[in-house]
């Protein structure tokens, strides 16, 4: 139950923070995705705005949203309910009362594993939509149908890489957490830890905190894969020869390093960390404040069930 109500608070945080969100996400899409020389067509962010304004194409920012939220709202689910599972069964296992940094790292290893599997390609479908040329984004199925169903798993080993993204997130995060809830214990007398809550401003703080710490240290990776999943969106602007050279983790590497040096691996990392840090930010923010109310209702829910089902086996 306890699994439960974590994965259902955290999806349903993702899907508020992704909605208010997609706007920015496109537009750092689309901005990462371009790979050029000394003349880019997108010199900051501001400029992937500035075009769907002046072509009239403002909603169009909004382009594969019911895809990215169908991808966060599944993948926070069994991300969070994965991650609580596994904890619940290594404290079981092991007898302790808390989960260690490297017992933590390995556990937000293995939930974000499964989570990236499962959702690939709804991710490789928004990445496409994102980076069409405004206007001309196609539905999901459409999206996929126009590839392999070996290319709607374009990036998966760098997606599996950058599971240690989440992993260094919610480490830092819990860690955080831990020491922020020891000054509340004295509010909250014999109630368990993981059932106490932080405030709003907090759980924003610290899941700002803890996203801009793991999106620093894996951005180099998730460049790549941007790269690698919208390779297919600029089909006017680059030949055959050449996107089928983007399709592997070391080639967009070398393709980025060759056509824009070391520093275009951290093209558009102010942008990533705006986004995500917001997002997770205001996930943990969510997830914090409706997982006691969500833990009441799937109690009701089981007595519920409990009690009819003992009225059906009386009569």
């Amino acid at each position: 139950m306890e699994s439960v109500a974590e994965a259902t608070s955290g999806a349903i945080g993702a899907l508020v923070s992704t909605t208010i969100l997609y706007p920015l996400d496109t537009c750092k899409t689309k901005y990462q995705a371009e790979v050029t020389g000394p003349n880019p067509k997108y010199r900051n962010l501001s400029d992937v705005l500035l075009e769907a304004i002046s072509k009239g194409q403002v909603l169009s920012l909004y382009q594969g949203l019911g895809t990215k939220n169908l991808q966060s709202f599944i993948s926070q689910f069994i991300y969070f309910y994965g991650y609580s599972f596994f904890k619940r069964l290594y404290l079981a296992k092991t007898g302790f009362k808390s989960v260690g940094t490297k017992a933590n790292l390995i556990v937000a290893a293995a939930a974000g594993a499964c989570t990236v599997i499962i959702t690939q390609p709804l991710d490789t479908a928004s990445s496409r939509m994102q980076t069409c040329a405004f206007g001309k984004s196609k539905g999901l199925w459409k999206t996929l149908a126009e590839g392999t169903w070996k290319e709607a798993f374009d990036g998966l080993g760098i997606s599996l890489l950058l599971t240690a993204n989440p992993s260094i997130q919610y480490t830092v995060f819990d860690q955080l957490k831990l020491r922020a809830l020891k000054g509340q214990q004295s509010h909250n007398q014999g109630a368990e830890q993981s059932q106490q809550a932080l405030s709003a401003f907090s759980a924003f703080v610290l899941g700002a905190v803890s996203k801009c710490v793991a999106t620093c240290l894996t951005y180099p990776a998730i460049r790549c894969k941007v790269v690698i999943q919208s390779a297919e969106s600029n089909e006017e602007e680059r030949d055959e020869a050449k996107l089928k050279s983007q399709k592997t983790f070391f080639s967009a590497l070398n393709t980025i390093w060759k056509t824009e040096g070391l520093l275009g691996f951290f093209k558009g990392l102010d942008a990533q960390i705006l986004k995500t840090v917001l997002s997770s930010a205001l996930l943990l923010m969510i997830k914090e404040k409706i997982t006691k109310t969500t833990w009441v209702l799937l109690l009701a829910v089981r007595r519920t069930l409990f009690l009819t089902r003992t009225k059906l086996k009386s009569s």
